[in-house]
C-alpha cells in the first residue's frame, strides 16, 4: 500500500466548484461521444472505425505516460487550461467543415485533449481531498459527471437528427467555454508541479512493483474495455438495426441513470460501512453477463435494449466509483506520475478494443463484439478477488 508522505487538505469549496465543472464537461463530451463513430463512418464511407479510436488513443498514451513532465513544466491547472482551450478551437473549426478526412482528423485530436482534461482534473481535485473521504468525493465527482453525460446523448440525438453535425460542434463550443470560465475562476491559484523527475520506464517499474495498484489497474483496463467497444459498435449497430436515433436517444438515457442513481451512495457505503473488494466482484459478474446477452437480442423492443443495457451500466457505475475509490485511498497529490499511469488504462484498452475487434468483425458479424467484451470482462473477476481490500469506517471503529 502507498503511505501517504504529504499532508491532505480537504477543501469543500472548490470540491463544489470543481464538481460543476466536471458537469460541464460531462455534458460537452457526451453530446459527442455517442455520435462520433456515426461521424467516422460518414466521412470516410466504412463501418470499420476502430482504427480511428486506435490512433487517437495511442497518441492519448503516449503523451500520458509523459504528462508529469508537462505537470512538472506547467504545473496542473495550466495543462487543464490548454487542453480546453485547445478543444474550443478544434470545436470552432467543426462546425465550419464537412464530414472529411480533415474532420475526422480534428475529431481525434478532440478525443486527445478531452482525456488529456479528465486527467488533469483528477490531479487538481486530489489536491483538496482526503483519502477517508475518497468514495464519497469521488462518488460525488462522478455522479455529478455522469448527470452531464445523461442529459447529452438525448441532446446530441436530437440535434444531429433537426440540425446535422454542425449543431452538435456549437453545443462542444459553447460547454468548452463555459468549462474554461470557471476553470480559470477555481483552479487558478491550484498550479502545484510535480518535482521528481522520473523517466516512463522508472513510472512503470515503480507501479508494477505495487500488486494492488496492478491489479485494479487490470479492473479499470476491463472497465475501459467495455466503454471503448460499447459506446462505438452499440450505436452503430442499433442504426443496422433500423433503430431512428431518437429511440436510440432514448435507449441510451435509460441506460446511463445508474451512473446517477448509484454512484453516490456506493462511495458512501465504501468508506462507511464495506470497502470495495465484495461490491465490485458483484459489479464484475452483472456487467459481463448482461453484456453477452445483448448478442441475443437482435432487433427487439426499445423497452427491452433499454432493459439490457441499463443492467450492463449497473455494474460499469458500480466498478467506476469502486475502482476509483480504492485507487485514491491509495495515493495523494503528489503522486502525480501513479495518478498518470494509473489512467493509461483507459488508452491501452481502446488500443486492444479497437485493434481486437477490427480483426475479429472483419470474420464475424457485428454481434459478436458483445460477447467477446463478456469474456473480457469476465477475466477481471480473479485480480479483483486477490485486491486487498481498505478498510472502512466500521473497521477502524471495531479496532
Amino acid at each position: 500500500m502507498l503511505k501517504n508522505k504529504h499532508k491532505e487538505n480537504l477543501d469543500e469549496n472548490r470540491l463544489r466548484l470543481s464538481s460543476f465543472v466536471t458537469f460541464l464537461m460531462g455534458f460537452s463530451q457526451a453530446v459527442l461521444v455517442y455520435v462520433m463513430s456515426s461521424y467516422f463512418k460518414l466521412a470516410t464511407g466504412t463501418e470499420s472505425v476502430g482504427i480511428f479510436y486506435g490512433v487517437s488513443y495511442l497518441i492519448f498514451l503516449l503523451i500520458l505516460l509523459n504528462l508529469h513532465k508537462l505537470v512538472r513544466l506547467l504545473g496542473k491547472s495550466n495543462v487543464f487550461y490548454f487542453s480546453v482551450l485547445l478543444n474550443i478551437i478544434i470545436s470552432t473549426v467543426l462546425i465550419f467543415t464537412n464530414p472529411s478526412l480533415s474532420g475526422v482528423l480534428l475529431l481525434m485530436l478532440y478525443i486527445i485533449m478531452g482525456h488529456i482534461e479528465w486527467v488533469a482534473l483528477d490531479v487538481i481535485v486530489e489536491s483538496f481531498s482526503v483519502d477517508n473521504k475518497s468514495g464519497r468525493i469521488r462518488g460525488l465527482h462522478l455522479t455529478i459527471l455522469n448527470a452531464g453525460f445523461w442529459f447529452g446523448p438525448f441532446a446530441s440525438v436530437y440535434v444531429l437528427d433537426k440540425i446535422g453535425f454542425e449543431g452538435i460542434f456549437v453545443f462542444a463550443l459553447i460547454f468548452n467555454c463555459f468549462v474554461l470560465i470557471f476553470g480559470l475562476l477555481g483552479f487558478r491559484n491550484i498550479n502545484h508541479r510535480f518535482e521528481q523527475k522520473l523517466k516512463v520506464l522508472d513510472v512503470i517499474r515503480k507501479v508494477l512493483a505495487k500488486k494492488d495498484i496492478m491489479r485494479i489497474y487490470y479492473v479499470s483496463f476491463v472497465l475501459e474495455f467495455f466503454y471503448a467497444l460499447m459506446t462505438i459498435y452499440t450505436p452503430i449497430y442499433l442504426r443496422d438495426l433500423g433503430y431512428s436515433w431518437e429511440s436510440i436517444g432514448l435507449i441510451f438515457t435509460i441506460m446511463l441513470a445508474p451512473f446517477v442513481l448509484l454512484q453516490y451512495p456506493m462511495g458512501v457505503l465504501a468508506d462507511k460501512k464495506f470497502g470495495e473488494k465484495e461490491f465490485l466482484l458483484f459489479a464484475i459478474f452483472t456487467m459481463a453477463i448482461s453484456t453477452i446477452a445483448i448478442y441475443f437480442i437482435g432487433s427487439g423492443s426499445v423497452v427491452v435494449w433499454a432493459v439490457v443495457l441499463f443492467v450492463t451500466r449497473i455494474g460499469a457505475s458500480l466498478i467506476e466509483i469502486l475502482r476509483d475509490s480504492y485507487f485514491f485511498k491509495k495515493v495523494d497529490a503528489f503522486d502525480v506520475d501513479i495518478i498518470n499511469f494509473f489512467r493509461t488504462s483507459l488508452p491501452v484498452a481502446y488500443i486492444a478494443a479497437t485493434t481486437f475487434s477490427s480483426f475479429i468483425l472483419f470474420f464475424l458479424p457485428i454481434k459478436f463484439a458483445f460477447i467477446f467484451t463478456g469474456l473480457v470482462v469476465l477475466s477481471a473477476l480473479y485480480p479483483a478477488f486477490k485486491l486487498v481490500d481498505n478498510g472502512c469506517e466500521n473497521d477502524l471503529v471495531k479496532g
